[in-house]
């Protein structure tokens, strides 16, 4: 990364964050900000600044701001606080994420010619993550229903983890048909890249938060020390398993699940140490909606069609909604809530990721340049439809739930880029 774009992309997150309070009273949220100012500064039409998607250091940013927020999102699921009221959350992760990631391979299958099912299935599984950076207003409001926000949060929080799998195998089949080299085995050489990310997850998660209570017990930690440790553990996580040419998402999300469960309550709160990963995450993750606007924006605008923006527009309603409605059959929420959990489940970070991923392992601009575009498209439309409907929806819903009272319970935090 040159000079000039480091410093371009400091002086917006200063002054995002100086007046990111007063953006929010607009509906205009962080990601929004930073992919047009990164497409106004970086695309090669007119852009001062020089932007390639395929260096890299902009996959590597990329890689490892997801694998921080992985690490964080899994050690912050606090189990005992969802015992009482985990059916929601656990219908959309079992059945919803995987009916969409279905409907959504069948979908792309349907619109473009040029699809086979491989890379249909990466692009279903691709876009099924959630961001709920994207609604951060209304996870923040606590006006809203707890048992609503939590299912949200909790469902953004492990749906990325739980659909890497997926996309990773896709990506393998994809190069192992197109005659790419590599450590593919014809699809299966993603099952030991799995196995090894697990194995460093569970290894490194658990022993770090032993490591972190024994030390703490005995007063050896000094101010900080135990966050600098939660932070190294997640970075350590996913750079062991990718030294071991493991799968590095993976073994961060599980070692942030083995870290949350492993910590002794009586030492910390996972929450409270896995704020400095999560922060920096949340820096980086800024500077890779910058990137995303500046490097792949452009590439996806060169194989735009109609039916990206049809399979974009049914991606954040039909393909979304219609596995969320499923998913909470039988459940007490009526069916204004069903849609509301249905609607606010906006596509962001991860899925640029993956977009990445593809451009990094496939490489054929000719095969993934249209799925990098589908992905792309469908992503614009999430920052701009969920940025300026949280807000609207939000009140809404509230009105034609007039019997709620606020939340006394402060319940779940989506991530909003701020820590004040």
């Amino acid at each position: 990364m040159t000079e000039p774009l480091l410093a371009v992309l400091a002086l917006v997150v200063l002054v995002w964050a100086v007046f990111s309070n007063r953006f929010a009273g607009w509906n205009i949220t962080g990601p929004l900000v930073f992919v047009v100012t990164g497409f106004l500064m970086g695309n090669p039409f007119w852009g001062p600044l020089t932007v390639d998607v395929n260096a890299p250091s902009v996959h590597a940013i990329a890689e490892m701001t997801l694998a921080l927020l992985l690490f964080s999102d899994a050690a912050r699921v606090d189990m005992t606080k969802l015992r009482g009221d985990i059916g929601v959350p656990v219908r959309l992760l079992g059945i919803g994420l995987l009916l969409s990631i279905v409907l959504g391979t069948a979908t792309a299958v349907w619109l473009f010619n040029d699809f086979n099912w491989i890379l249909a299935g990466f692009v279903g599984a691709a876009l099924a993550p959630t961001d709920a950076a994207l609604s951060a207003q209304v996870i923040n409001d606590q006006r809203i229903p707890l048992r609503v926000r939590r299912a949200l949060n909790v469902e953004s929080w492990l749906n990325d983890g739980i659909a890497t799998p997926i996309v990773m195998l896709m990506l393998a089949l994809a190069a192992t048909h197109l005659g790419i080299t590599g450590n593919h085995d014809e699809g299966l050489g993603a099952l030991p890249e799995l196995a090894v990310g697990i194995v460093v997850g569970i290894a490194v998660g658990l022993g770090a938060a032993k490591l972190i209570a024994f030390a703490s017990r005995y007063n050896w930690v000094l101010h900080g020390g135990r966050r600098l440790a939660t932070l190294a553990a997640a970075i350590g996580s996913f750079a062991i398993a990718q030294s071991l040419s493991g799968n590095g998402f993976i073994a961060a999300f599980v070692a942030g699940i083995a870290f949350g469960a492993a910590l002794p309550r009586d030492v910390a709160s996972a929450d409270e140490l896995a704020v400095l990963p999560e922060l920096l995450g949340e820096v980086l993750a800024l500077g890779v909606w910058f990137l995303f606007g500046a490097a792949v924006v452009p590439v996806a605008l060169e194989y735009f069609s109609i039916p990206s923006l049809i399979y974009a527009a049914l991606s954040l309603t039909v393909i979304r909604m219609l596995p969320v409605g499923l998913a909470l059959m039988g459940t007490t929420l009526d069916r204004q809530t069903v849609l509301f959990i249905g609607w606010f489940g906006p596509r962001g970070l991860a899925s640029i990721v993956f977009a990445l991923l593809a451009v990094e392992q496939i490489g054929d601009s000719s095969v993934v340049g249209p799925a990098v575009s589908v992905i792309t498209f469908t992503v614009l439309l999430s920052v701009v439809a969920h940025s300026f409907s949280a807000g609207p929806i939000g009140n809404l819903y509230l009105h034609s739930h007039p019997d709620r009272g606020p939340d006394v319970d402060h319940g779940p935090r989506a991530r909003t880029q701020s820590h004040e």
